[in-house]
C-alpha cells in the first residue's frame, strides 16, 4: 500500500464512504503478514516506493502459491523472480492474469498499470548466452514503470555490433551492461557514454571464468568511471537499480 493509497483510505473513512471496520481491516497487515514459513513486508512500498519482490530460489511451489495468494489481496503488481514453470502454473490456476516470461524466469502479475516515465534505461547484452540475465533485468524495470530498450549481442569481439547501436545506447538516462567471460564490455560502455553504467557480470564463460567471478572482478577493477556492479547474474538488482536512476 503506497502513501497515497492510505490517504484515500483514510479520507474515505472520515467521510464515511467505508466503516471505521473496514478500514482497520485494511490497515491491520500493514506492517507485515505473518504466514509462519514467511512474512510478507507489506509496508515496503510506503518505505521506498516499490513493493516486496519474491525470490522463488529455494522456495516449494506451495509456499510461493500462498505467498502470491496473499500479495494478490494488497491489488499491488507482483514480481517474482527465479520461478520455474511448474510455479507458474500453480499460479495461473487462480490467477489467470499471471505471465511467465521464461528466458527471464519470471512470474509478473500486472493489477494496475504503472505511469511510465519519459526517459529509458538501455540494457545492453555482449553476447546471446547472457539474454536470461537481460531479460530479468529488463523484466523489472518495466514492471517499475520504466521504457526499456534491448540491445544484444554487441560484446567486444566484434565491438563494430557496438558502435552501429551507440546512439540508443548514448540516449539512455542510465546503462544496464550484462557481461560474461572477461566482462570487457561494462568498461568499454564506460568509456563511451555520460550516464552511469550498472555493469552485471553472469556466468557465462569457460573454466577460467569460474562460474562469474573472473568477470565479476575485472568489472570492479574497471578503469571507466561511472561503473557500478552488482552481483553475478543478478539481473533483478541491475533492472531495480537503474529504475530507481531513471525515476529520479
Amino acid at each position: 500500500m503506497s502513501e497515497q493509497e492510505i490517504r484515500e483510505l483514510l479520507t474515505k473513512v472520515k467521510k464515511e464512504e467505508i466503516s471505521f471496520e473496514e478500514g482497520v481491516k485494511a490497515l491491520k497487515d500493514l506492517p507485515f503478514k505473518d504466514l509462519g514459513f514467511a512474512k510478507i513486508d507489506n509496508h515496503r512500498e510506503l518505505r521506498v516506493g516499490y513493493p516486496e519482490i519474491i525470490y522463488c530460489g529455494g522456495k516449494t511451489i506451495e509456499q510461493v502459491r500462498e505467498i502470491i495468494k496473499f500479495m494478490l489481496t494488497k491489488e499491488n503488481n507482483i514480481l517474482a523472480t527465479r520461478a520455474t514453470e511448474e510455479m507458474y502454473k500453480e499460479v495461473k490456476e487462480f490467477c489467470k492474469d499471471a505471465e511467465y516470461h521464461k528466458e527471464a524466469k519470471i512470474i509478473r502479475i500486472m493489477q494496475k498499470r504503472p505511469q511510465y516515465s519519459d526517459s529509458y534505461i538501455a540494457v545492453v547484452a555482449a553476447g546471446t548466452s547472457d539474454i536470461s540475465v537481460c531479460e530479468e533485468a529488463a523484466i523489472t524495470a518495466e514492471t517499475f514503470g520504466n521504457k526499456v530498450e534491448r540491445i544484444y549481442d554487441v560484446g567486444v569481439a566484434g565491438i563494430h555490433r557496438l558502435f552501429d547501436k551507440l546512439d540508443i545506447i548514448r540516449g539512455a538516462k542510465v546503462i544496464i551492461v550484462v557481461a560474461g567471460m572477461e566482462g570487457a564490455l561494462a568498461s568499454v560502455v564506460g568509456g563511451l557514454v555520460d550516464k552511469p553504467v550498472i555493469a552485471v557480470p553472469t556466468s557465462v564463460g569457460y573454466g577460467a571464468n569460474f562460474n562469474g567471478l573472473a568477470a565479476l572482478l575485472s568489472m570492479l577493477n574497471s578503469c571507466a568511471s561511472g561503473v557500478t556492479v552488482v552481483n553475478i547474474d543478478n539481473g533483478f538488482g541491475a533492472g531495480y537499480s537503474a529504475s530507481m536512476i531513471n525515476r529520479l
